[in-house]
C-alpha cells in the first residue's frame, strides 16, 4: 500500500503532571484466510471472550477469541446463503446474541433472525421476520434494524419508494425476545425531486425518530422537520424546524434516554452555497412534546483560526462533518466534527459532491426501495475503481454546550491524514471510559504508522497519552472500524502484511 501521511498534532491544554498507565494491546494471530478483502464485524464481548463475524469468499464464520486474543473456536454458519447475503446485524445480550440478516432469493428479499449462544453457535432455527418482493438484484440492504439503548426493543423498518410522491414506510417493533409488539404501514408524503429522509434512530420507548428535509436542485436545506413515529401509534408527528434566514447542512440526531430528550444538530449557513457560519441545535423534550431549546451558535474567529487547516478563516468549516454527539447528565452535550474530503487530478472536491450528506452516512436510492441511513462499517470502502483519488481526514473540533445552549469550551485536535488507496487507515475512533473521552488515530513516526491516544477530560483539557504498550511494528490500525465492547476495552481491526487481524486495547 502506498500510504503517505504527515500529521502535526498539538494539545491545547495539558493535564497536571501525573504518571499515567499506558494502555495495553494484545493482537490476534493472522489467519491465512483473513485477507484484506475479508468482510468483518466486531460483535462484542460475551463473558471473558470476544466474538467477531467474518465473511470469507461467501462463507460465514463467527470466531471466538479469549482474553489474550487467542482463537478458541471458529464456527461456520452454513444456513446463511452463499451468494445473495445482503447484510448482517448483531445484537449481543448477556447470555445470547441475535443475528438478523437479509438475503435475496429470486425476486424476494428475506429478513430473518437467529439466536446464538455466547460461543456464536446457533441455538434456534432461523425465524423469518419479513419479506419484500422486488424486481431487481439488491446490492444495498432493504431493511434497517435498530436496537434501543437499553436493548429491550428492536425495530425493523423498510421504505418503499416506488411512488416517488408517497413513500410507504413499514415498521415492526419487537421485544428483546423477538415478540412482535406493533406492526405499522404508513404513507410519507414526498416531493418527487427535493424531499429527503435523514438519519433514523430509536429511543428506549421504541419511538422511531428521524429527519425530513427539503433541498432544491442540490442547494442547501431550506425546510426541515423532526419526525417522530411513536411506538404504538400509526401516525407521524412533525415539528417544523425554525430556519429564519439560515440554511442547514447535514442533519444529525442523537437520543438522550437519560434526560428524555432528542438532540438535532446541523451546521448552518447565512447564504445559499455560502460558508459554514456555525452550529444549529434543537433539543426536543419528550415529556412536553416541544422544544426545550432551539438556537444557533456562531463559530468565533479564534476557533476558526484553530480549525481552518489549509483553508482561509471564512472557509474554515466547509470540509467538516459532524461525527459524534454525546449527551451530558446536566442536559448539555458535546459535539465533535472532523474535516473530511477527497481530491483528484481531475476534479476539485467541494461539499456539494456529497449532496450535503456526511460521508459517514452515505445513503443510496434504489429503483424500488429506499435504503435509509446506515452508519455501519460492515461494508468497507473498497477503493475507487481505478480512479486516482486521495482521501483526506484532517482536524477534529470538539464543542461543549450547556443545557441553555451556551458555549462552555471548545478545542481542536490538529491532524493531517491522507491516503491514495482508500480511507481505511484514516480518521479516528472515540472511546468513552467515563472520566475521559479518548480519540484514537494513526500517526506517522519514523516511517512507522503508530496508533496514538489523545485523552480529553470533562472540562475540555486534552493531552496525548504515552505510547501504547505492545504497539508492534508491522500492524496498521483501522481505528474507525473499531468497537467499544465494554467500559474499558476496545477491539480494533489491523492490517498485518496481507492479512486482517484484531487488536484488543485495554484501558484498565
Amino acid at each position: 500500500m502506498n500510504f503517505l501521511k504527515t500529521i502535526f498534532l498539538q494539545s491545547i491544554f495539558l493535564f497536571a503532571a501525573q504518571a499515567l498507565h499506558a494502555q495495553q494491546i494484545v493482537y490476534s494471530e493472522p489467519d491465512r484466510d483473513d485477507s484484506r478483502r475479508m468482510i468483518f464485524e466486531v460483535i462484542g464481548k460475551m463473558g471473558n471472550n470476544f466474538l467477531i463475524y467474518k465473511n470469507i469468499r461467501s462463507d460465514n464464520f463467527i470466531c471466538v477469541y479469549d482474553n489474550n486474543m487467542k482463537l478458541i473456536q471458529k464456527t461456520k454458519h452454513e444456513y446463511l446463503p452463499d451468494e445473495r447475503l445482503i447484510n448482517v446485524d448483531f445484537f449481543p445480550y448477556t447470555d445470547h446474541i441475535y443475528m438478523i440478516y437479509q438475503y435475496q432469493k429470486r425476486n424476494i428479499v428475506h429478513c430473518a433472525a437467529v439466536k446464538l449462544d455466547p460461543m456464536g453457535k446457533k441455538i434456534t432455527d432461523p425465524v423469518e421476520l419479513d419479506t419484500s418482493q422486488i424486481g431487481f438484484s439488491a446490492n444495498n440492504k432493504i431493511y434497517t434494524v435498530l436496537s434501543t439503548e437499553d436493548k429491550k426493543k428492536i425495530i425493523i423498518f423498510k421504505i418503499n419508494s416506488r411512488d416517488k410522491q408517497k413513500f410507504l414506510i413499514s415498521t415492526k417493533l419487537y421485544t428483546d425476545n423477538l415478540e412482535l409488539l406493533k406492526s405499522s404501514r404508513l404513507i410519507m408524503p414526498m416531493d418527487e425531486r427535493n424531499d429527503y429522509l435523514g438519519e433514523f434512530t430509536a429511543d428506549n420507548d421504541g419511538n422511531l425518530v428521524f429527519s425530513k428535509y427539503y433541498r432544491n436542485s442540490n442547494e442547501n436545506i431550506t425546510k426541515a422537520y423532526l419526525v417522530i413515529k411513536k411506538a404504538m401509534e400509526d401516525s407521524f408527528f412533525y415539528y417544523k424546524i425554525n430556519l429564519d434566514k439560515i440554511y442547514l447542512d447535514d442533519v444529525r440526531i442523537r437520543v438522550d434516554n437519560g434526560n428524555n430528550k432528542y438532540y438535532l444538530n446541523a451546521f448552518y449557513y447565512k447564504q445559499k452555497r455560502g460558508n459554514i457560519d456555525g452550529l444549529y441545535f434543537l433539543v426536543w423534550d419528550k415529556a412536553s412534546s416541544s422544544p426545550s431549546l432551539e438556537n444557533t451558535h456562531t463559530f468565533n474567529e479564534d476557533l476558526r483560526s484553530e480549525a481552518k487547516g489549509e483553508s482561509n478563516i471564512k472557509m474554515a468549516f466547509n470540509d467538516y462533518f459532524i461525527r459524534n454527539v454525546i449527551p451530558k447528565k446536566d442536559g448539555g452535550f458535546i459535539l465533535s466534527a472532523e474535516a473530511y474530503y477527497t481530491t483528484s487530478r481531475f476534479n476539485a472536491w467541494n461539499r456539494w459532491d456529497y449532496m450535503y450528506r456526511s460521508p459517514w452516512l452515505m445513503n443510496s436510492l434504489d429503483y424500488y426501495y429506499y435504503s435509509s441511513y446506515y452508519n455501519n462499517y460492515f461494508w468497507r470502502n473498497g477503493g475507487t475503481g481505478g480512479q486516482s483519488v486521495r482521501y483526506h481526514a484532517d482536524n477534529v473540533i470538539i464543542i461543549s454546550l450547556d443545557k441553555e445552549g451556551k458555549l462552555e469550551w471548545n478545542n481542536v485536535i490538529r491532524k493531517d491524514q491522507f491516503d491514495d488507496d482508500s480511507d481505511d487507515l484514516l480518521s479516528y475512533q472515540l472511546m468513552n471510559t467515563g472520566g475521559q473521552l479518548h480519540f484514537l488515530f494513526n500517526l506517522l513516526e519514523r516511517r512507522n504508522l503508530l496508533l496514538n491516544d489523545f485523552a480529553m477530560t470533562p472540562d475540555g483539557q486534552i493531552s496525548r497519552n504515552p505510547t501504547l504498550k505492545n504497539l508492534d511494528k508491522g500492524y496498521e490500525f483501522m481505528p474507525k472500524f473499531g468497537k467499544q465492547v465494554s467500559a474499558k476495552i476496545l477491539i480494533v481491526p489491523c492490517y498485518y502484511r496481507n492479512y486482517i487481524c484484531f487488536g484488543k486495547i485495554d484501558f484498565n
